[in-house]
């Protein structure tokens, strides 16, 4: 493994933060002394890596002026970039023109990870929330946009958008992430896996936040069952979890966030799993409601602890399963 327990780069989710200042402006304009703020508090909770989701801040739209502060800033803080997640910026929006506009923001995001140091951008094919879902009590409750099913035009340009990215980001020696979402064609392990191979480029994986899944008010497959599919290509790890109920009774679901050791997915085993398959990538470690990014940092201190476990044990394995195939060989 390349990395140990402690030295695993695992970042803080930023979406808790609003992208607007307490003065109303936007935070995308706002002088860099705002923005440390913000990452002040999350190096005081322990991160030494930030994943810069794009709802606080955009990256990818900052000019190179502005990208330098902001890089000034990181370090001064003494924070990493894990990731940039590009969110809710659908490369196949219904809308030509926005579809197009994403996939060039999509583009400067990775120029901007570039510049920032990071290796990774993740990206998902997820749109902006809808009128419901903005006035659920979370937004999970209802239903947002939909890829079109059997639409072999839409996937096509999908994977010609997402090729162009995946392109760019090897150019800048970066992986693509994407990051699996309901509804999407990357809604299902299996419709994940054949986006990833028709892309066709080693460099662009799979982001399994099954957690996205699990919290769903509908039927959903077992958490290992949206997981094994994908573990080949796991590049990068949103990592939150969700308790779970069912009432036959009434077929009402109920989902709530949950902190990582305390949700359906099990982690412990789900680590386990990625790691074996050769798991290797930056980690996030996300919550949404209450004090998000305490309950972040306390799933980071949790998942230190279970990898500090597993890696010596996958390592052991591997050595006993190399020890295994040199048996009754002559020299």
């Amino acid at each position: 493994m390349s990395h140990t327990a402690q030295g695993w780069p695992i970042g803080a989710a930023v979406l808790q933060f609003p992208h607007t200042t307490h003065d109303g402006r936007s935070v995308q304009d706002a002088p860099a002394a705002s923005w440390q703020r913000v990452l002040d508090e999350v190096a005081a909770e322990g991160f030494d890596h930030v994943d810069l989701t794009d709802s606080w801040l955009r990256p990818g739209d900052l000019s190179p002026a502005r990208l330098a502060e902001l890089s000034r800033t990181l370090k001064e803080c003494g924070l990493g970039v894990s990731a940039i997640s590009v969110t809710r910026r659908s490369v196949i929006d219904p809308d030509p023109g926005t579809a197009a506009a994403n996939a060039d923001y999509l583009l400067r995001s990775l120029d901007a990870a570039a510049e920032l140091g990071t290796t990774v951008v993740c990206a998902g094919l997820h749109r902006p929330l809808t009128g419901a879902q903005r006035r659920a009590v979370w937004f999970w409750h209802e239903p947002g946009g939909a890829d079109p099913a059997d639409d072999e035009r839409t996937w096509a340009l999908a994977v010609e958008r997402l090729r162009t990215a995946g392109l760019r980001a090897r150019e800048l020696g970066l992986r693509l992430s994407l990051e699996m979402y309901e509804d999407t064609y990357l809604g299902t392990p299996e419709s994940a896996v054949r986006l990833v191979r028709e892309i066709g480029l080693p460099n662009v994986g799979i982001n399994p936040d099954i957690g996205n899944l699990v919290r769903l008010h509908r039927p959903v497959p077992s958490w290992e069952e949206l997981l094994r599919p994908v573990l080949p290509y796991i590049n990068y790890w949103h990592i939150k979890n969700y308790y779970r109920d069912f009432d036959p009774a009434t077929g009402a679901y109920f989902t709530v966030p949950a902190p990582v050791e305390g949700g359906v997915i099990d982690y412990r085993l789900a680590l386990e799993l990625a790691l074996a398959a050769g798991f290797d990538g930056p980690i996030c470690t996300e919550h949404y409601g209450g004090d998000g990014l305490g309950v972040s940092a306390r799933n980071r201190d949790y998942l230190r602890r279970v990898l500090a476990v597993k890696l010596p044990a996958v390592a052991a394995a591997r050595a006993g399963a190399g020890q295994d195939r040199t048996q009754g060989v002559r020299p």
